[in-house]
């Protein structure tokens, strides 16, 4: 059967939603992708594109390419059929940022990335339905709201430093912009004590099929007390009376939020890989 490499275009978003849908866990993020903003078409200058390998007429394994390459996100699945996807865009792609499971990212890089990574880190996904929660919560969690925008970028800003090792309000002039987004959107929470915000969430990519927390971050000097505990409980709960599932990354040298995961309930999935070029 004739294996072949192509863009996806409207007519194509069943099998692709099909194709993530085999294995939402491991596909959430592609999936909120997908359902927020379809498949671009090739012909109307739209930023981002997904790419997919099919096998006759069958999609075995697809990608999503934002900003030529400022972003990429391959299917979960593994590196062999997304090899081929990446070899194909070899001259058109030039990857500056990618997360998804291990043996496809390590394909993606392979082939796409001229220089090395500037950041690179393993994950542990992992999972949550409503069924395996645990008993923690703090309702004082709440949403996050736009005129606590100067006290939350501090912790914004916190997370990425952790996350990406870089300082957002001092190297990205959207910073804030993007942070406001979130509030407005109504994605980010926050815990308040004493007049002080000392932990925040935020809801990433978010489908039918569930959603992703990321962003997890407790001030520095009010970690040990179980916020991140309850808050994880008390949001996790709160998603899933509507939701199938959440997922969240973790790095793998990150015993502390491992354990806080796992004692909420979270299980772990398989690897995943963060990489970022420039």
């Amino acid at each position: 059967m004739p294996v072949t490499v192509q863009q996806l275009a409207a007519q194509d978003s069943d099998a692709l939603r099909a194709l993530l849908a085999k294995d939402p866990a491991h596909n959430l993020y592609l999936l909120g992708l997908l359902q927020e903003f379809g498949i671009g078409a090739a012909d109307n200058g739209c930023s981002f594109s997904y790419w997919g390998r099919f096998e006759g007429k069958t999609l075995t394994a697809a990608v999503f390419v934002g900003s030529g390459g400022g972003l990429v996100v391959p299917s979960a699945g593994d590196g062999t059929a997304m090899g081929v996807i990446a070899e194909a865009l070899a001259e058109r792609v030039k990857l500056k940022a990618s997360v998804g499971e291990k043996p496809a990212v390590d394909a993606l890089v392979r082939a796409l990335c001229a220089l090395k990574p500037r950041l690179s880190k393993t994950y542990r996904l992992f999972s949550v339905s409503a069924d395996d929660l645990g008993p923690f919560t703090n309702p004082l969690l709440r949403l996050a709201r736009e005129e606590e925008l100067p006290r939350l970028l501090p912790l914004a800003a916190g997370a990425v430093r952790e996350i990406y090792e870089r300082d957002a309000l001092a190297e990205d002039p959207n910073f804030e912009v993007r942070v406001a987004q979130r509030v407005r959107a109504r994605r980010t929470y926050v815990l308040e004590e004493n007049g002080e915000l000392v932990f925040k969430v935020d809801i990433g990519s978010r489908s039918q099929f569930g959603a992703e927390l990321e962003g997890l971050y407790t001030v520095p000097s009010q970690r040990g007390k179980g916020h991140a505990t309850l808050c994880l409980g008390q949001i996790s709960r709160f998603l899933l009376s509507s939701l199938p599932r959440l997922t969240l990354r973790v790095e793998e040298k990150n015993e502390s939020l491992s354990r806080i995961a796992r004692k909420v309930g979270y299980l772990a999935g398989r690897t995943q890989r963060l990489v970022l070029v420039e």
